[in-house]
């Protein structure tokens, strides 16, 4: 039996062990670097928006963006309030084309994926029924970031308005 000589053994993704391939080694470039941004821990201050069925309450949360091991996720840890109700989650961020994408569990059980883009100092999420835009600004010690939610994907509304200061 020959080997192709095209072809090496070696760990292409760490479910399988060592594997046959020619595929080449993956490399961080810019993409990844862009998400540079978000690596730190944050204080999230605001507020949520009142509408006609449920008043503004205050949000405080602590997020801790890092690099997953490898350098080509970002695991995005969130802990805190809204109003008396304690909540978090645990986000994965990563390269998908030119954008990103980003998939959102909360402490409620619910996953929310969305199409993460950045453009200079402004991020966008944009899922189906959430999306965010956070400017950053202070030389990317501050976020504003301004939540929206729809019931039906078309109609958009402002849910929360919040500040994350990087504090580490």
């Amino acid at each position: 039996m020959s080997r192709d000589s095209s072809k090496s053994a070696r760990v292409v993704t760490v479910a399988a062990g060592v594997e046959t391939t020619d595929q080449a080694t993956p490399v961080r470039d810019d993409r990844h670097e862009a998400l540079e941004v978000l690596i730190g821990k944050w204080i999230n201050e605001g507020r949520t928006v009142a509408t006609a069925d449920a008043p503004s309450v205050p949000i405080l949360t602590s997020d801790v963006y890092e690099w997953a091991p490898g350098g080509f996720f970002i695991v995005h840890s969130a802990y805190g309030k809204i109003g008396d109700t304690s909540v978090g989650g645990v986000e994965i961020i990563g390269v998908d084309g030119e954008a990103y994408s980003s998939t959102f569990y909360d402490s409620f059980g619910n996953v929310h994926v969305s199409r993460l883009e950045i453009e200079g100092d402004v991020l966008r999420w944009t899922g189906d029924r959430t999306r965010c835009t956070a400017t950053m600004t202070d030389g990317g010690l501050t976020q504003v970031a301004r939540h929206e939610s729809s019931a039906d994907g078309v109609t958009w509304t402002a849910s929360m308005n919040v500040t994350l200061r990087k504090v580490a």
